[in-house]
Parts: structure tokens; sequence; C-alpha cells
């Protein structure tokens, strides 16, 4: 068994049994992966049975060929597209882009030689071609050659109807100056040229070139001083037939998708813990081999529901408001409103598509991507469930095998729990917003209404709320009116408070909740997400949903946001233990602790210690890892990186965080002696 596996075997085992909770499965032998019932590029569904795995290209088939659908339009109109899911191609001329109208996907990527796209007249001189392939793809050739058999108007033989001149450019990522020819009318290459050929002579194109990840290529038909057709200055035909275009590789995708279909679970419940059964692989001599040490990554994200459709569409009425429509009349019965020249769209009228929003009243958003297995799914109660893989891989010949992953469900503890926070010194705030400074402590009030459907549901006697920083406990009240009772237990940790009350909440005994609680706010919006639990049952806790809890609160939410008093930088407060580190071994002084609040953070950001003499030199560079926002803690023992005890003198630590544009530094003295 591979340790990937003893991992989750061994945390199933730990896992308390419950006739409560029960495993929905995907994979193994739950639901089977499945190509009609998601969307997925690159994924292989066949190479190990029962299981998924990013598809492994052996360098001589045709990638291209690989994708059953292309779509022919540069701005996908979908309905759900995303980016990465559905491949594109498009070509353009002199600024001016156009559909391809299936011609070019069917026939350039098709498998068949013999099939193509016949030139046409178009009175230019010259025009260009773009593949999206979705995804980063290993590659190191890009080729494409003439049809076998044909001829064209004119009677010459298609398989000497040459490019006479031609550039392949090529980009890894989205490159900016795919939209450049919208905006000045002129062709750019992309970011990498492979190709410039001012004169050809083969109908056989292969060009060779370093191996690396490919998504996006681009390949311009030119004038050449050979090309009668615009020597002339007419409108001719343009010279140059293509049967087959083609990008080849060996090597995994850099990331692959798979997204399931919106499951139905037949029932409303809870959510528990996500697990998967997953194993490292590298390809070894063709031989897809499970190792420990594979440059590959899987990530989950999920969401759940209580319908099946995660969006809310709408219609244009005849004053141009707009109101809900079903998807099926959005989608079968309106039209998509015209695009002007100008990009502007028609002006709403009735018959045409209005707006598509997010259903927040009954899905939650995506989660974050889940990186390890036996995590909590942040999921609220649902009767639908969505899941969403992405594979990476750092390296061409290692990846993750995915067998299978499954999610505790459990019967709903009520039928809603409604929470809503607010500042305890401003309960309806203007504009029912909760805003605080950002590092300092604040008074909160999160008050809980419970709602019941069915016998059958248990109720619930501890509430949990995810704060952000470690929270100090103020008061318990509970009943109408609200009166102040002694918590059966209260737990304050790191980042979350955790009250058990002293009678539990029931359907015939639904009485409502109030915690009051002071906390550090240290990023620009914070949810307090909460949940209730059943401490003596078996069952799993339920999410609080944001809503009306009280009358007595107005922000009907459970974020708050956060502002600074001054400017300030993403780094504060940094202090040491001691003004001088002493690592003499006499248990004094010997190991410095730096600590430090890091602000304004959306997420974790790397987070370096490093340390210079008073040169400037660098003496020790330490990688913290991850850290988010609030206080934090690092310790030095005075060594250089090579272990040995730095000379004594003043040195100068710095903490410096890399956030997504810039390289953040707080720098302070310190003295080493013995």
């Amino acid at each position: 068994m591979h340790k990937w596996s003893i991992l989750i075997a061994f945390a199933l085992t730990i896992a308390p049994a419950s006739a409560q909770i029960s495993l929905w499965k995907l994979g193994g032998q739950g639901l089977a992966w499945s190509r009609s019932d998601s969307s997925e590029v690159f994924i292989d569904f066949e190479t190990f049975p029962g299981s998924i795995a990013p598809t492994y290209f052996d360098g001589e088939e045709n990638i291209l060929s690989k994708l059953p659908f292309w779509s022919p339009f540069k701005f996908p109109t979908d309905l759900g597209y995303e980016d990465g899911l559905i491949p594109r191609v498009w070509r353009a001329a002199n600024g001016f882009y156009w559909f391809t109208a299936g011609t070019l996907t069917t026939e350039w990527v098709d498998g068949d030689s013999s099939s193509y796209s016949p030139p046409v007249a178009r009175g230019i001189n010259s025009e260009w071609y773009t593949f999206d392939v979705g995804v980063p793809v290993p590659a190191d050739v890009v080729g494409f050659y003439t049809p076998p058999h044909g001829f064209r108007a004119d009677g010459t033989l298609l398989r000497d109807d040459i490019f006479k001149a031609f550039e392949v450019s090529i980009a890894e990522e989205f490159d900016p100056v795919l939209n450049l020819e919208n905006n000045d009318n002129d062709y750019h290459r992309l970011e990498t040229l492979i190709a410039d050929v001012p004169l050809n002579f083969d109908a056989n194109i292969q060009l060779d070139f370093p191996k690396q990840y490919v998504r996006f290529i681009r390949l311009r038909r030119n004038p050449s001083i050979d090309d009668k057709a615009f020597a002339s200055g007419q409108a001719n035909v343009q010279q140059g037939t293509i049967g087959e275009f083609e990008l080849k590789g060996e090597g995994v995708p850099k990331r692959v998708f798979y997204l399931s279909k919106i499951i139905s679970l037949g029932r409303t419940v809870n959510f528990g813990r996500l697990f998967w059964d997953a194993t490292p692989m590298r390809m070894v001599n063709g031989i897809p081999t499970p190792v420990d040490d594979a440059q590959a990554q899987l990530a989950i994200s999920v969401r759940s529901g209580r319908d099946d459709d995660p969006n809310v569409y709408h219609e244009f009425t005849d004053t141009g408001a707009e109101r809900t429509v079903s998807r099926v009349r959005f989608e079968k019965e309106l039209k998509q409103p015209d695009q002007t020249t100008q990009g502007q769209i028609q002006e709403g009228k009735p018959g045409l598509r209005a707006s598509i929003i997010y259903d927040q009243d009954n899905w939650t958003f995506w989660s974050f991507p889940i990186a390890e297995s036996g995590q909590p799914a942040p999921l609220e109660r649902g009767n639908h469930i969505q899941v969403r893989l992405t594979f990476e891989s750092s390296s061409f010949f290692d990846f993750v095998r995915l067998d299978s992953l499954w999610v505790e469900t459990a019967p709903p503890l009520a039928s809603q729990v409604i929470g809503e926070v607010a500042r305890f010194d401003q309960p309806t705030p203007d504009g029912g917003l909760t805003e605080v400074y950002l590092g300092e402590m604040t008074e909160f009030t999160y008050d809980v209404r419970t709602q019941f459907d069915a016998a059958s549901q248990p109720g619930f006697d501890a509430v949990r709320i995810r704060t952000g920083s470690r929270p100090q406990f103020k008061r318990l009240e509970m009943g109408q009116p609200l009166q102040a009772l002694e918590p059966a237990e209260v737990i304050e940790g790191a980042d979350e408070l955790v009250v058990h009350l002293p009678q539990s909440v029931t359907r015939s005994r639904n009485e409502p909740v109030r915690l009051v609680f002071g906390t550090e706010v240290f990023i620009f919006a914070n949810t307090f997400a909460g949940e209730v639990l059943d401490t003596g049952g078996e069952s799993l806790p339920q999410q609080i949903e944001a809503g009306n809890a009280t009358d007595e609160v107005s922000t009907n939410s459970l974020r708050v946001l956060g502002g600074a008093q001054d400017a300030g930088t993403p780094i504060e407060n940094l202090a040491f233990s001691s003004g001088v580190l002493t690592p003499n071994g006499d248990g004094a002084n010997d190991v410095l602790a730096i600590s430090y609040t890091l602000f304004r953070l959306p997420g974790p950001v790397p987070v370096a210690l490093n340390v210079y003499d008073l040169r400037g030199v660098q003496v020790r560079g330490l990688d913290v890892g991850m850290q988010g926002a609030g206080p934090q803690i690092v310790q030095w023992d005075g060594r250089d990186a090579d272990g040995e005890l730095l000379v004594p003198g003043l040195y100068v630590m710095e903490i410096a965080l890399k956030a997504e544009f810039k390289t953040f530094r707080h720098q302070q003295p310190l003295g080493l002696a013995y």
C-alpha cells in the first residue's frame, strides 16, 4: 500500500463509527468517474481502471486531435464557460477576427489530413490563426501539412498548395498580446517565436523547438516574394491549404481539470470531512510507476446547494427591467444581445437575455482548493454537490492518479441555523456593514436563530465560531428575552471560540442564542463562519448561514470589514524577546523569539527571516513558510546557513513577505554577544 493510502486508511480507522454518518463516494465503489457527466480537459479514464489521471502524451501523437470539442469562437458564449475548460481556435486578419464556423476545428485537428479548410478570397495581405489548447501541455514540435488529394479551383494540386511564407509563435499561459488586435488593428506575436520563414518550399512543415509547456499557438500567413496573389494587389484567393495542424510532445500537462456535473444526493445532509485516495506516479521507461517524490499535486474544490442550478437567470421586460426566468427559457427561447462594433452591448428589450447571477441563497461558493485529505469540507447543508479537481505537475513525467474521493454526510441537526454578527456598540450600522479598525480589539455580538421542520432533527448544544485570531469570551445569552447564562464550557482557541450551552436548542425548546466576545481583525474582509454541534449525538456539525437572526441587529451578515487607522504596512509590531542574543548554552537568551503582526493579507504569503551584518551582507536566510494575517512568531539561534555561530556584533534582522505584486520588508537591529 502506498504511503498516501496508508495515511487515509489510518484517518478512517480513528474516525468514530456512527450510524448517523455515511459516506458519499465518487470513484472506487461509489459513483463512477464519467466523461459524459463532467467537463474535463486531458483526463485519462482508461489507463487506470476505476481511477482518473492526467493524460500522458507519448510524443508521437497529435495532442490537438485528442480534444473532442473546440469552440469556434474567440469569446465563447456557452453558459457556464470557464477559461481552460473549452479549447478554442479562431482566425483573424488585419485587426479583425471572425468565427471559424467549425471548419478549422473539424478539418485541421480531426486526425484526417484529407479534410481541409479551403482558402478564400479576402483581399488582405495576411491572416493568422490562434489555437488555445486550454491548459499548458508539454511540446517540442509544431507542424502542419497540405492535403494528400484534391485540387484548387485554379487546378493546382492541393498537396502543392503550400504556405509560401509564415511565422509561428507560442505562449505557456495567457499572453496579453492575444487581445491587442482588438484595440490597435494589428498582428502581434506571442511571447516565444519558434519560426519566421520568409520563403517556404515544403508541404510538410515540422518545427522543432526546446521542450516547454505550451497553451497558445499562433500561425501567421505572411506575403512572400513568390506569392502572386499578393503581388497582384487584388482580392485573389490566398495560397496555402492546410489538411492537418499538429502539436507534439512527451509528458503530462502542467495542469488538467475535472469538473463533475451537479450531482443530486437525494436528501438534504450536513457535510463533514473530505477524503481521497490518490497515488503519486512517474513515467519510467514508458511505464507508470508509483513513487514517493513525484513533483505533482492534487487540489479539490467543492460546493453544495439546495437545488439543481447555482445560477439565477433573467430576461429583459418591455420597460428594460429584469425578471427571473427558467434556465430552459433563457437558453432555448431568449436571444443573446448583439455586440456593436464599438464593443457595446445592445440595449435590453423583450426577448433578449439579461443577467445571470449566482444563487447565494441556495448555493455555497466554491471552496478554496483543499490540498490535504481529511480536512473539513466547508459546505452548508444541501442536497446537491459539485466537485472540481485540479491536477498539477511541475515535471513532464510526474502526475497524481486519483482513485476515489468521499465526503462524510449526516442528517441535518435543524432545517436551518441562521447567524448574524455586529459590533457590540453598533448593532445597526449605517449601510448594514460591520466595520472595525485592523488589529484593534473589538467586542462583537453573534446571534443565532434556529428553524426546525421535522421531529427527527435533534438540535445542538454547542456553537463554534471561526474568529481568525484568538478570541476573548465575554458572555452567553439565551431565551426570549435574552438572559445571561453560565455556559457549560468555553474553549478559546488560537483562531476559534467554542461555547458549550447549558441546555440544548431543540424543536421543543427553541431559544435564540447570543454570544458576546472580543477579538482582533487583521484582514479587510473577515467572515466569522460558524457551526453548531450536537456533542452527545452521532452526527456532523451544521454550518451557520448568514441572515436575519434577530431584529435587534441589521447586518444580516457574518462578514466584518477591516480598515486601517493610518496607511501602515503589512508588517507591524516587530519585537524581539531580548535586545541581545547570547547563544552560549547557559539557557538564557540562547534563542531569539521574533514576534510581529501581518495585516491586510487576503491569504497566506511566503515569509522569510533574513539576517545582515553591518556591511549589508546577508549572513542568514530562513524560509519561514506561508503565513496569513495575524500575530506571528519566528525563532533564530544566532547561527548562519552552515550552522556556525556568528561572531559577536550588531546585526540587522529583517522580516520580508512576498505579496502578489510587491515585496514588503521590516528591519530592526539586534546585538549578538557571548
